[in-house]
């Protein structure tokens, strides 16, 4: 490299590249937040994101993962990056540039594993405590983005055990948007999209009759993905 570039290089100030994981989780009846202690925080009652620092010989998806791992013992968590939060007094000990990435799991498939040397916790997004930094606003913003998702996407699916009723995924969903969806026009819509397998067997307690389960028909599921369905009642005719 020429030595005047090098030199143009040398010259600029540097500042820290930080991840920051939002995990939301669904336990089968609301949707919640992952959030833990990384001994950075100014108060007790202040939780952060899954964050730390970029190394030099990783790339955003490594430290990410790597990341979620150290503080929380989760691996194989598909993360999708959401905005890079760039404010110069975001963080007010060092200038640092954020890299966000959100995730959506069933809380149940991964509670056992998650490791509580960081105090890892699962808080409902309707109690959720103070944040860290501009946590706050990553948060906002990755439920907006997952709403606008669910909306228009089957995303969703994840988060329910391999058979489901359509009662628990119109749960899944009100808990997302955080409202009440009307029942006949959520099932009408949900099995419009020929994502459904029905199966012969029934939820039972549910109802005198019975709640039918459903599984999700893979092939399907893996070619609408990225289509957009106007899944959620209202956002279409």
């Amino acid at each position: 490299m020429r030595l005047d570039i090098l030199k143009q290089y040398q010259a600029q100030t540097k500042c820290l590249v930080a991840l920051d994981s939002i995990i939301f989780g669904f336990d089968g009846e609301e949707l919640k937040l992952l959030l833990v202690k990384r001994g950075i925080e100014d108060e007790h009652h202040t939780w952060s994101l899954m964050g730390g620092w970029v190394q030099p010989d990783e790339s955003l998806e490594g430290a990410s993962s790597r990341i979620l791992f150290e503080l929380t013992n989760l691996t194989d968590i598909y993360l999708e990056q959401l905005y890079t939060f760039g404010s110069p007094h975001r963080d007010p000990v060092e200038r640092t540039v954020s890299v966000a990435y959100f995730a959506l799991i069933n809380v149940e498939d991964y509670d056992h594993k998650i490791s509580k040397n960081y105090e890892a916790q699962w808080f409902s997004m309707q109690e959720l405590p103070k944040l860290l930094f501009d946590h706050g606003v990553m948060v906002d913003m990755a439920i907006q983005h997952l709403r606008y998702k669910a909306s228009q996407h089957p995303i969703g699916f994840e988060l329910l055990p391999e058979k489901f009723t359509i009662p628990q995924l119109q749960k899944l969903y009100e808990a997302i948007f955080g409202t009440e969806l009307d029942k006949r026009n959520f099932s009408r819509k949900l099995l419009s999209t020929n994502l459904l397998i029905k199966l012969d067997e029934k939820q039972k307690g549910y109802s005198k009759k019975g709640a039918f389960f459903y599984k999700i028909d893979e092939e399907k599921y893996k070619k609408q993905f990225n289509t957009f369905l106007n899944f959620l009642p209202g956002s279409a005719s």
